[in-house]
């Protein structure tokens, strides 16, 4: 089961944390993985993760939010079966600690960066007769959270082209689903940790730890295993859906 075997799979964010893990776990299952990056170390040590578990893995440095980038990667990479966008930025503050500036970026990231890839892949999956997409979304498109205007407003928007892709390309085959993570510890949590709370990280991470009613952070290994799934052949009669992976952030937080 959950086979990707003569399958090609571009991860966007492929290096690190969660799209790491789902890279390595595609891999395993049989896919040729074809990794976009702007770390181009993070995505080195990925790779060779992968090849060291004979796995197959490429990995291509571009910015997602710039689509001639996105698009002359796709154009290398050939045959996409599959399509993760799991690249994506982070921003603290309220509408009024969001100036204009980190809007636009939050933005060109992680809605312009998916729509690129998105806009990439799509013909060539309708070419091919078929594919599958899955985009990183958040609990954070559909529970208020403190301090997440941007951040919240990009994953809202990922929720929205996802449902919008998912019915557009039901006659070619291609399915598009979401999943929404809540906290999972990852390098990006404790960077984002020790940057906006210099000082308090413990006291932080036990607070965002527990602010799960399951009591602990996700794992990205855990993140993967759902995106298999959503990827795999088994998830056939799956399209246009969002899934929460979350602790029980969502349902039991009261």
């Amino acid at each position: 089961m959950f086979s990707l075997k003569n399958k090609h799979a571009v991860i966007t964010g492929g290096g690190s944390g969660i799209g790491r893990a789902i890279s390595v776990l595609f891999a395993q299952q049989g896919a040729t993985v074809h990794i976009i990056e702007l770390n181009t170390d993070a995505a080195a040590q990925t790779i060779d993760e992968i090849k060291a578990a004979r796995g197959s893995a490429f990995g291509y440095t571009a910015d997602i939010s710039k689509q001639e980038q996105v698009l002359d990667v796709f154009r290398q990479v050939g045959k996409v079966d599959v399509l993760v966008n799991n690249a994506g930025i982070a921003h603290v503050g309220s509408l009024e600690g969001t100036t204009e500036a980190d809007l636009d970026r939050i933005y060109n990231v992680n809605v312009k960066g998916a729509y690129n890839a998105l806009y990439a892949a799509i013909p060539v999956m309708k070419a091919n007769g078929g594919g599958v997409i899955l985009n990183m979304a958040s609990i954070a498109a559909t529970v208020g959270i403190t301090d997440r205007f941007a951040y919240s407003m990009s994953k809202g928007a990922i929720i929205a082209m996802s449902l919008s892709v998912a019915r557009d390309y039901l006659a070619d085959n291609i399915r598009c689903n979401t999943i929404s993570p809540a906290r999972v510890h990852t390098p990006f949590v404790d960077g984002f940790i020790s940057k906006n709370y210099p000082g308090r990280e413990d006291e932080i991470f036990e607070k965002l730890s527990k602010s799960q009613p399951i009591g602990r952070m996700g794992k990205p290994e855990e993140v993967a295993a759902l995106a298999l799934y959503l990827c795999s052949d088994e998830a056939g009669f799956i399209t246009g859906c969002d899934y929460p992976i979350d602790g029980g952030f969502i349902k039991l937080n009261n």
